[in-house]
């Protein structure tokens, strides 16, 4: 009889474990305590597999002799510590792929920019020509990936929730962006419990692999301090000064390999100082993966981000206008007013973390002309900023927010949407922000293209 393996959560992970659990011969069982999502539903009836969904049958669940279960599921879940009290083994979705992979992986991690540095090391690898599947917190589970085909290198961006469930996960090249506070409650609001998380990366990494990472993050450099880590280190500075193989030196991106070469910001798609991190790291990797330098400079001038991350929408009367709505904390705020030195009509809003406004405090007083505020409670953004920008308005609309940004804009201004806040009171998530200011921004392009005066 064949092994039952229990997969927890029927997202896209649950999902997808469940594909490839059925496609290697295990007898399959998938509980979600919610509703399962029609296109999950569909896969699990087209391919036979049994599934309960607005709740966890405990006879059913622990009978199995492998659990797995979904990244959103915390380890304090009643469920989970049923299923560790039983003795049944506990794995997350990227280990039980891992399991089963023929090829290598890339595997980026960090609290910001993840996305994107996983998206353009994918873009990189696909122009340079390897056999390349994306996988992970973006796009398809890597277990889907597994179970519908086999691939020579796989690029994961994983999350800090995805490495709590993994036991031999062993990437051959690892990227450790940075580390700031995220997810606390998720970590017993101990710091060192989420920094732990991230080093997961790494556990399992021998002297054949290599390890890419920030050196100029704080919290990364003191947790290296008291940790050995046998894969061969590669330092990302912004610091002109470093030996570090992959360098910026103020004018260009250096890297001292097999080869020394240097890149441009310019030569690439993407701006800001946080972007010439993110670049270093996706080249580092995928010029030790063994892509050719020529295809690198060709897969940087035409890479295209991931929607959402400081998105060039559209120029009107002169007027750029950028949809990062991505950035739901102050942390990315500081790496999105970090890549203008125009004058900004800033779109904040929405609702807050508890979010330190000192952080970026100097930046907005320099740079910021105007604070339109996009939310329900906006009392501890305007209190904040209220001496230091000198026009500060409120709206709930995304249709005035735009005519209010190019009424108080001047040719050469940049109106950015980088709210620092989370988007529910308004919106459904992120995603839903920046599609409708992108729709707003376009129709009202398209007003101005046939003659309505400005700001009307």
């Amino acid at each position: 009889m064949s092994k039952r393996v229990v997969i927890l959560g029927a997202g896209e992970s649950g999902t997808g474990a469940a594909l490839l659990a059925k496609a290697k011969g295990f007898d399959v069982f998938v509980s979600d305590q919610g509703t399962i999502k029609d296109k999950y539903r569909d896969d699990l009836i087209r391919h036979r597999i049994e599934f309960e969904e607005g709740k966890h049958t405990v006879e059913k669940i622990l009978n199995a002799g492998l659990v797995i279960k979904s990244p959103g599921i915390p380890d304090k879940a009643d469920i989970i510590k049923k299923v560790n009290a039983s003795g049944i083994e506990l794995i997350d979705e990227i280990e039980f792929g891992f399991r089963y992979i023929k090829g290598k992986v890339i595997a980026i991690t960090g609290t910001n920019g993840k996305t994107t540095t996983t998206l353009l090391t994918y873009h990189l690898m696909k122009t340079a020509g390897f056999n390349v599947a994306l996988a992970g917190n973006v796009g398809e589970s890597l277990a889907r990936k597994v179970a519908n085909d086999n691939h020579d290198w796989y690029v994961l961006e994983i999350s800090s929730f995805q490495l709590d469930g993994t036991k031999n996960f062993k990437p051959a090249i690892g990227v450790l962006l940075n580390i700031t506070p995220d997810h606390l409650d998720r970590y017993g609001y101990e710091m060192q419990n989420y920094v732990d998380s991230k080093f997961r990366l790494v556990k399992n990494m021998d002297a054949g692999d290599h390890f890419i990472y920030y050196n100029d993050d704080p919290v990364i450099s003191k947790a290296l301090l008291s940790r050995k880590i046998s894969a061969q280190n590669i330092q990302v500075t912004l610091n002109p000064n470093s030996a570090a193989p992959a360098r910026y030196d103020g004018h260009q991106m250096n890297f001292t390999f097999g080869e020394s070469f240097s890149i441009l910001q310019s030569d690439t798609t993407l701006k800001g100082p946080h972007n010439l991190i993110n670049t270093m790291a996706a080249v580092s990797a995928v010029y030790l993966a063994g892509a050719k330098l020529k295809h690198i400079r060709e897969g940087l001038k035409t890479f295209k981000n991931a929607p959402h991350r400081l998105e060039r929408i559209a120029t009107i009367n002169g007027i750029e206008f950028i949809n990062d709505s991505k950035a739901t904390n102050v942390d990315s705020v500081v790496y999105a007013l970090g890549s203008y030195e125009q004058p900004l009509i800033w779109i904040a809003g929405g609702i807050d973390k508890g979010n330190d406004y000192n952080l970026i405090a100097g930046q907005v007083q320099k740079k910021v002309k105007v604070l339109i505020c996009l939310g329900k409670e906006n009392e501890k953004l305007t209190a904040f900023f209220k001496q230091s920008i000198p026009v500060i308005l409120e709206t709930q609309s995304v249709h005035d927010l735009v005519r209010l940004a190019l009424k108080h804009a001047q040719p050469g201004d940049v109106v950015l949407l980088s709210p620092a806040c989370a988007s529910f009171d308004l919106f459904n998530n992120y995603e839903d922000r920046g599609d409708q200011f992108r729709k707003a921004v376009l129709e009202l392009k398209k007003e101005s293209c046939t003659g309505i005066k400005k700001g009307s």
